[in-house]
C-alpha cells in the first residue's frame, strides 16, 4: 500500500436553501450516496459535520455553497466511485440542483497517508488549479498526477464517456 492517499474536494453552489424542496432530491441522496461511498473499495475517510454530512459545512457568505472531500486509497478507486456507481445517477441531475460553475470546482491532490487534509487546503488547491492548471500541486481526472514518490503526470484518465457535463 501507498504512503499516499489521494485527496479530493469538489464545491457547489446550490440553487435553493438545503431545506427548500426543489433540493429536496438531492438532500434526500446523500445518506445513500455517502454509505456507497463509504463501501467503496479504496474509500479512506470523508468530511462530515455532527448531521453526517457536510452541507452544513459553512465556508463562506454564501449559505448555499457546500463543500464535499474524501480521501481514497488512489484515483482509480475514486474514479470508479464517482463514474461507475450509484454516484453517476445523481450526479446527472446536478443542473436541477446546483448553479453551473463559473470556475473550477474539483480539485484532486497527494496526502501522506494518515493524515486528513482541512477545508481551507482543499479550497487553496482548488484556487491554486483555477489559477495555475493542472499540476502536481492541484490536478483533475483529466490530467491526474502521479503520488509524490512515482514519476510521471498529466495522465488523462478519460473521463468523459461516464461524466455527465453542465449544458
Amino acid at each position: 500500500m501507498s504512503g499516499w492517499r489521494l485527496a479530493q474536494m469538489n464545491v457547489g453552489t446550490l440553487l435553493y436553501p438545503t431545506g427548500d424542496p426543489r433540493v429536496a432530491g438531492f438532500m434526500g441522496a446523500l445518506d445513500e450516496i455517502n454509505a456507497l461511498a463509504e463501501a467503496s473499495p479504496g474509500f479512506v475517510w470523508r468530511l462530515q459535520s455532527a448531521s453526517g454530512n457536510a452541507t452544513d459545512i459553512k465556508t463562506s457568505d454564501d449559505p448555499n455553497f457546500i463543500v464535499n472531500m474524501s480521501l481514497w486509497e488512489s484515483a482509480d478507486s475514486l474514479f470508479d466511485f464517482v463514474y461507475k456507481t450509484a454516484h453517476r445517477l445523481v450526479m446527472a441531475q446536478r443542473r436541477d440542483w446546483f448553479a453551473k460553475p463559473e470556475r473550477a470546482y474539483m480539485v484532486l491532490w497527494w496526502v501522506p497517508a494518515g493524515t486528513v487534509p482541512s477545508v481551507e487546503e482543499g479550497l487553496a488547491r482548488l484556487a491554486h488549479l483555477e489559477a495555475h492548471g493542472p499540476s502536481a500541486h492541484a490536478f483533475t481526472f483529466k490530467a491526474k498526477f502521479p503520488p509524490p514518490d512515482e514519476s510521471g503526470g498529466g495522465a488523462d484518465m478519460g473521463p468523459e464517456p461516464w461524466c455527465v457535463g453542465w449544458r
